[in-house]
């Protein structure tokens, strides 16, 4: 997918290239900072197949608030939920989970995070093709 077709994923900026968090991802994603003050906001969105790997926030939940496409969202030994703009997605702390863009669809969400002291990210095993092919947007 081109850069101008990811543009109108949603209304918010695009923003660069993640190339800081790539090794962390499979496929491109784009990372938008939206807001810094007491709350970060950032605009992510992920190419048509695009994910991150398994992951957890320590010390600090996330939420999602789904802006536009469809994309996945698991946390460890629950089933995967369809998302799509709209969706709102609370992650606790110390939840291992992961997200990402549907097969064929790209996918954006807003990821909201309230910087904590001593707050960290450790990340995990990606998420194999094999599971992530067998789903299916409904």
């Amino acid at each position: 997918m081109k850069k101008h077709e990811l543009e109108k994923v949603s209304d918010f900026a695009l923003g660069a290239e993640n190339l800081g968090l790539a090794p962390y991802f499979i496929g491109k994603s784009y990372l938008s900072l939206l807001n810094d003050q007491e709350v970060d906001i950032y605009n992510v969105t992920f190419e048509p197949g695009c994910r991150n790997n398994w992951h957890i926030h320590h010390g600090c939940g996330q939420i999602l608030i789904c802006v536009g496409g469809h994309g996945w969202y698991q946390e460890a030994g629950q089933e995967v939920r369809s998302l799509k703009s709209g969706d709102v997605v609370y992650i606790a702390a110390e939840v291992k989970h992961w997200h990402g863009a549907a097969k064929n669809d790209a996918f954006a969400h807003l990821s909201l995070t309230v910087p904590t002291e001593g707050a960290s990210h450790e990340w995990l095993e990606p998420v194999t093709d094999e599971a992530y092919n067998k789903l299916k947007i409904q």
